[in-house]
């Protein structure tokens, strides 16, 4: 099995699941080269309190779009409702729900490179749940290996036979220019709020701009929270409000998490999950067990529409192995893993033996996900795919590449990019 590079391996994506030597190349040179839309079901608006938008917006942070938004319409951002966060570098449509808010109102929003198409009404806000995963096309310029059009045909082909790629947590999911979303929800996880907030708050990061960096530098140094009031960046918004909290509430560390939006402030612990999921991916890979196949103590997962559905879940015992199995080979079943949460209950057998292993190396206990100083930051837990279904259809030109799939909700593009650039992705 192929060792990943060093920055996957911090995020706990050891492996490759492909042996095929990658293509090089970069992303991202344009956001026009990242394109993702949304997949619905076929959802009818016939009319409620919910007015639903589909945004084109290029190279807008979802959290940011919605506080710019809320701020041009003069409303709360907990009218709004959306099916998950997408990337910033990107041109990305999606759809979003406001509450009580009439169509001609939109007219506030005077925001550049986003367009807004009104979809209708709905008795219901827009969620997670509503979304079956996302339409991607992106381009891979400035390849770098010899016969592109066969490097990449070559990865293909062991995606196939693999029914898929690893379905790790991408570097998005930790931060994308300052990856130390998980090491804040590790430390609310183990009880050590304000450690937390100085990981959030002060810990620099080379990617950052200079005057970005040296500001959390200086708070590092001195956590002196009334001089950073002053110190830091405008444009660091979540900051400056943890810091004006903090400046009033001295030593509620726990609690100036709650100045964040209630999505944004959940991803703290939710990225120490996808830590812990990917270390756990990661040593199943490691002990050859197969991420298409199903062990007992297994626990399985089925499809909806094509995509693996949470919803309804299934331990595999001797008795149904045979079945399962069969399901699993159809791409009608998948095997799950878990992100750990306080009421997670532990696969037995093989996989299970590996889940109390990270645990054990991390030591850390489901309990420490309840988060006692703020239960609010916590998480019960769920499961997630071990597999990630993707049959990506390739077009080829010079030394750029341009890859079109579908991936279920809460995949990564990327985890499917970097089987193709390997080291350079």
């Amino acid at each position: 099995m192929k060792l990943a590079s060093e920055q996957d391996r911090f995020l706990g994506m050891d492996y490759y699941i492909t042996e095929s030597p990658g293509c090089g190349g970069i992303i991202r040179r344009n956001p026009e080269d990242f394109l993702v839309v949304e997949v619905f079901e076929d959802l009818r608006y016939e009319g409620g309190r919910y007015l639903v938008i589909e945004v084109e917006k290029t190279d807008w942070d979802t959290h940011h779009l919605i506080r710019e938004m809320s701020r041009h319409l003069r409303i709360s951002q907990k009218r709004f409702g959306w099916a998950g966060t997408k990337d910033k570098r990107a041109v990305t449509r999606q759809r979003i729900s406001i509450m009580n808010l009439d169509e001609s109102e939109l007219d506030r929003i005077r925001l550049p490179d986003i367009k807004i198409n009104v979809l209708g009404r709905t008795n219901r806000a827009v969620g997670l749940g509503d979304l079956l995963g996302n339409r991607f096309s992106i381009t891979i310029r400035e390849l770098s290996c010899p016969d592109p059009a066969r490097s990449l045909a070559s990865v293909s082909e062991e995606i196939r036979r693999h029914k898929g790629v690893a379905n790790y947590f991408g570097v998005q999911r930790f931060g994308d220019i300052r990856p130390i979303t998980h090491k804040v929800g590790e430390a609310l996880a183990r009880g050590k709020a304000e450690e937390a907030a100085r990981i959030f708050l002060a810990l620099p990061y080379a990617g950052e701009q200079e005057r970005t960096r040296e500001a959390r530098e200086r708070l590092w140094e001195s956590w002196d929270i009334q001089v950073a009031r002053n110190d830091f960046p405008s444009y660091l918004h979540h900051e400056l409000a943890m810091l004006n909290y903090l400046a009033e509430h001295p030593g509620d560390y726990a609690h100036s998490f709650d100045v964040l939006s209630v999505n944004l402030k959940r991803l703290f612990v939710h990225a120490y999950q996808s830590y812990l999921f990917n270390r756990i991916l990661s040593l199943r890979l490691a002990k050859s067990m197969p991420l298409d196949e199903v062990l007992v103590g297994d626990v399985v997962c089925f499809s909806k529409g094509g995509m693996p559905d949470m919803d309804k879940t299934q331990e595999v015992t001797e008795d149904n192995l045979e079945a399962i199995a069969r399901l699993v080979n159809r791409g009608r079943a998948f095997v799950t893993l878990p992100l750990i949460g306080f009421e997670s209950r532990l696969a037995e057998g093989r996989q299970g033996e590996i889940e109390r292993q990270v645990l054990q190396e991390e030591d850390i206990l489901p309990e420490g996900f309840k988060v006692v100083e703020n239960p609010d930051l916590g998480s019960r837990g769920t499961r997630r795919t071990a597999l990630c279904p993707v049959d990506p259809k390739i077009r080829v030109e010079r030394d750029s590449a341009q890859l079109e799939f579908v991936l279920p909700k809460g995949s990564y593009a990327t985890v499917v990019l970097r089987e193709y650039m390997k080291d350079a992705s």
